[in-house]
Formats: structure tokens, C-alpha cells, sequence
């Protein structure tokens, strides 16, 4: 039995035929219809989490993993605008969430009825397209337009290379818990598969300017984990006059890259900063978090920036861009590959990597036990193959100083808006999705801030979060905002809270570390099989003391 409004009925049966094999539904009345019929369906797993904010971040967690179509369903009013974070997030992450509302019939919009709002394209720039479907099935045209609205978004939301999130909004009628036998005949629009390849003309030219130049740079930003993408630029790194620049979240390793741009740019006189300059920069993937790295190729602009995006998006992050590329990465570099340069470019920088990679170990030597401390003992603890899910300000920033992809261990983090909110509900719902040990490395206020995602009763046992507590915003004594005297007051917003309290109310196990002894031994529990159940640390570090820390290795490396 399914419902018996042929609309969510059709919505249920090719979302299936799609490709969706999970649901994320919170509770409410006016999305009765939709729950009972995608709870028909044997082929999707549907899963109750009450708050929609976190439902809104598990899915995409699930989504991030299992890449594909991950539903999101919720009933109408103010329930809707809470997956706002989530949305954007999927959307500048490329990710493809499906927001299924309930909605209370057009005529009522405005008219001071209970849990009515204007939802239709409430999501406005931050979607990739948005329907509404007709509130019932009068005539053969309703189901003719649904169909193919329905058909429409899932073939938006997974379009290959150019994935996001859609919103589908359906107006209902009551009475709303009524069931029908389900009814198999629904059309499925699809889409013929293409490939986005550079002309003969175009590849000729780009392939004689790249032989041409000596100095070349590749910067990778967020990117999904793929291994083809990976060896091609193993092999284009094999260039002398080619360098390689990742970051933890990339997901791309190799023996020849830069995986720590900060450490690598702070040893950096300013006279090299002039010489090393780059001729062509190549970039693909999504942002890049390094901000002293972005400000200065802002400054020394290569002569030609190339960006590859199968979306055709103009990214211009380093004010250099010179052509965009709408092609498949692999492709692409697989024709790089093919011209060589001789150059002493990519030896020299190798030289000054490595340089700086010795000088954190002997740093981290001499240091107190603090932020810098705890993320090089986490980084060596980690389990092997496993994934790492990386709250945003300060965790992201300390993980891209340690070369921690050896291992092969998987980095993700929300960094398509670099919000902090969702860390903890994100980093559940991709330990669903993918079955895999993930551990969560977040700060205190995000934390706190995603409380909510531990109100989940699909939390996995594969599940470790790292709650890296320095009683407040750490971020803002590292950034211009330390000179402020409003500092501790209304940006690090000092604060006393402690993660146990959370741990106890949702009977999650817990440890906690105040020295680098302590925290030596807990890692050792902490990794280990939890009866069925997730697990948090608490690692308590001087909030005082850590950005003094961090800016003095940047200047230790200038030694």
C-alpha cells in the first residue's frame, strides 16, 4: 500500500527508479501523504530525525558518500526554512540533496492558517531548480506536468559533474492518511549520457602553451576522492617544471605534492615569493582554504589561469582567470601528461616542502600542549583507511599542516560555505552512508553549535567525534579580530561548556584529555569497538595559548 494521491505516489515510485535509496524525514502532519509513500517503497531506507536542521546535514552526509540523490522530507511552515544551511551547503559542495516539502494548498497562502508560508522557490539563488507540483490530479495534464517536473529534478540534481540540490514542493489536501494500492505506470524522463571534450583546435593550443611554460602550477581544492584523477596527476607531477598543490580535503596524494600549501608558502622570502611565481596556474575542484596562499597569487598573478569545470563556472578566485575549460578533469590532464618541460621548478619547490615539513616536527618538540600539540597526535592516531570529517575555522587549518593523506585515510569538511554549523550531523550521516570508521574533528562552539545532531537515533557505531575544546572561537585570535577589545566577549565568546553533559544525555561514551599523556592514552580507547555505539573525546587546550603558537611556527619557519 502506498498513498492514495497519485502526485506523492509517482514522487515516491521514480525516485526509485532514480537511483534514491535513502529518506530523511522529520515529523509533521501535512507531509503524512509523502511519508507513507516513500516508506512503501522496499528499495528506499527511510529514517526519522525529528530536527530538520541536522536531518537537512545527515543527508547530506549520506549523500557526500553514497553519491547519489538523498531525500530530505518535512512538513510545511517554518520546518522548510531549516534546511536552509544544509541547501547551501549542497549546493556549493556540489552535492545532490532533494528537499521534498509539504505545502498547504495555494488559495490558503497569506490567509493567517496555521503553518503557512510562501514556499514556493523559498530557496531562491541557493538551489539548482525549483517545482511545485499540483495540489491534486484533476486532470490528465496535472499528472503529465508533475511527471515530468519530478523527472526534471532528479536529472538536475545528479547531472554528472554538476550535482546539487533541488527542491520539490507539493501542496496538499487533507484528508492526508489515506492508502491506495501502489500503481507502477509512471513515465521516467532520462537523460543520454555525453561526454565534454576540448575541440582539436582548442586542445593544440592550450597543450603548446603549457609545453612553453616553465613554471607551473596545479591547485586542487575540495574534491570527492578519485583514484583515476589521482595517478594522472601522480604522472603530471613527473614534469620538472609541474607542482601539485592539495589540501587535506582534496583527496589527492602523492610522493611529488605540496599537501601543505601554509607550510610551504610561510618559508617563502619575499624574493622567492617574486621568482616562484607561477607562468600558468591550473586549478580545478571546489575553494580552497588557505587565505595567506590566496592573497598571495592575488598579488604575484600568473600570466594565464586555466579552470576546468564541466559546469562551465567562472572561478575567479585568484583575480587571474584567463580561459574556463568545460571538460572532464581526467581528460584533461591525461592530454597534459603527453608534453614535458625540462625545468628546475618543481626541485626547488620540492626542496623548500620539505624543508618545512622537518621544521614543524622539530617545532612541535618544543611546544606546550596546545591546539597545534593535540592535531599532530590526532594525525598520527588516526585509524588507517578510515575517513576524517573536519569542522571548519581552526580544524581544517591545523589538519592542512600535517601531510596526513599518507595513510589513506578520506578528508571531508563543509567547506562549500565554511559554516560551522551541521559539523556534527554531516559527520553522522556519512558514517551512515558509507559504512566507514569516520572520525569528526570539530571545536568546541560547532560542537555545540550541531548539539542537536546527537538527538539521532541513527547514530552508527562507526562513529568518533573529536571535540578539540578551547573555550571558545580559537579562529579569532589568529585573525585580525585579536586586536579587538569586544574580543573575548563577542567573537571567541569565551565560555565554560563542556561536551560530557551531551555525551551522558544520549548514553554516548566518553573520554577526555588535558596533556599530551592523557590524550596518548585515550586516542588508544577511543579507536577501539564501543559496544554498538559512537564515541566522544574532549580534549581541553589553553585558549590563550594556542594562537601564539600556531603564528610562532609560521615564524620559526623563516629561520
Amino acid at each position: 500500500m502506498s498513498s492514495n494521491k497519485p502526485i506523492v505516489n509517482m514522487l515516491a515510485e521514480l525516485a526509485v527508479a532514480k537511483g534514491m535509496r535513502h529518506a530523511v524525514i522529520s515529523s509533521g502532519s501535512r507531509n503524512a501523504p509523502i511519508i507513507i509513500a516513500f516508506d512503501a517503497q522496499k528499495k528506499i531506507k527511510c529514517l526519522s530525525v525529528i530536527d530538520e536542521r541536522s536531518a537537512g546535514f545527515f543527508a547530506l552526509g549520506i549523500a557526500q558518500q553514497t553519491n547519489s540523490p538523498v531525500a530530505v522530507v518535512c512538513t510545511s511552515g517554518s520546518a522548510v526554512l531549516n534546511y536552509a544551511p544544509a541547501v547551501v551547503e549542497a549546493y556549493y559542495q556540489k552535492i545532490p540533496l532533494v528537499v521534498i516539502t509539504a505545502d498547504r494548498p495555494a488559495e490558503w497562502i497569506d490567509q493567517d492558517d496555521g503553518q503557512t508560508i510562501r514556499q514556493h522557490n523559498i530557496f531562491g539563488h541557493y538551489i539548482k531548480a525549483s517545482y511545485t507540483l499540483p495540489a491534486e490530479a484533476n486532470h490528465a495534464d496535472d499528472m503529465w506536468y508533475a511527471e515530468r517536473a519530478v523527472s526534471e529534478a532528479f536529472n538536475v540534481s545528479t547531472e554528472k559533474d554538476n550535482e546539487g540540490p533541488v527542491h520539490i514542493n507539493i501542496p496538499l489536501r487533507e484528508p492526508l492518511y489515506g492508502e491506495a494500492k501502489q500503481v507502477n505506470s509512471f513515465k521516467n524522463v532520462e537523460v543520454a549520457e555525453t561526454e565534454k571534450k576540448l575541440s582539436a583546435k582548442s586542445e593544440k593550443e592550450l597543450l603548446s602553451a603549457w609545453q612553453k611554460a616553465n613554471k607551473k602550477i596545479v591547485i586542487c581544492g575540495l574534491h570527492k576522492p578519485d583514484k583515476e584523477l589521482n595517478t594522472l596527476l601522480n604522472k603530471l607531477a613527473e614534469d620538472s617544471s609541474v607542482v601539485v598543490l592539495t589540501e587535506t580535503n582534496s583527496n589527492l596524494s602523492g610522493k611529488k605534492f605540496i599537501n601543505s600549501i601554509d607550510g610551504y608558502f610561510e618559508s617563502l622570502t619575499e624574493k622567492q615569493k617574486e621568482e616562484l611565481k607561477p607562468e600558468i596556474l591550473l586549478t580545478l575542484g571546489g575553494p580552497v582554504t588557505t587565505k595567506r596562499f590566496k592573497a598571495y597569487l592575488r598579488k604575484y598573478q600568473p600570466k594565464q589561469h586555466w579552470h576546468i569545470s564541466a559546469a562551465m563556472a567562472h572561478i575567479d578566485t585568484y583575480k587571474s582567470l584567463t580561459k574556463v575549460l568545460a571538460v572532464d578533469e581526467s581528460s584533461f590532464i591525461s592530454a597534459l601528461t603527453k608534453v614535458k618541460t625540462k625545468s628546475g621548478y618543481a626541485e626547488e619547490i620540492s626542496k623548500i616542502n620539505a624543508k618545512a615539513l622537518k621544521q614543524l616536527d622539530v617545532y612541535c618538540k618544543q611546544i606546550p600542549f596546545c591546539d597545534l600539540k593535540a592535531f599532530q597526535l590526532i594525525s598520527k592516531n588516526l585509524p588507517a583507511n578510515s575517513d576524517v570529517q573536519l569542522g571548519n575555522s581552526t580544524p581544517i587549518r591545523y589538519a592542512n599542516l600535517f601531510d596526513v593523506n599518507k595513510n589513506g585515510n578520506l578528508f571531508f569538511s563543509n567547506r562549500g560555505v565554511s559554516g560551522i554549523d551541521g559539523s556534527v550531523s554531516t559527520a553522522a550521516g556519512a558514517a551512515y552512508g558509507s559504512g566507514r570508521m569516520t572520525t569528526l574533528i570539530t571545536g568546541d562552539l560547532a560542537f555545540l553549535y550541531d548539539s542537536n545532531g546527537l538527538w539521532n537515533k541513527h547514530l552508527p557505531e562507526n562513529l568518533r567525534i573529536i571535540v578539540i575544546n578551547n573555550a571558545g572561537g580559537g579562529i579569532f585570535r589568529i585573525i585580525d579580530s585579536k586586536d579587538t577589545p569586544l574580543l573575548e566577549e563577542y567573537f571567541e565568546a569565551v565560555h565554560n561548556m563542556k561536551a560530557e553533559p551531551f555525551a551522558k544525555a544520549y548514553n554516548i561514551p566518553y573520554f577526555s584529555a588535558s596533556n599530551e599523556k592523557e590524550l596518548e592514552k585515550a586516542l588508544g580507547q577511543f579507536n577501539k569497538p564501543q559496544k554498538g555505539k559512537p564515541a566522544i573525546l574532549e580534549i581541553f587546550t589553553p585558549h590563550k595559548v594556542n594562537a601564539d603558537v600556531l603564528l610562532g611556527y609560521f615564524q620559526f619557519l623563516k629561520k
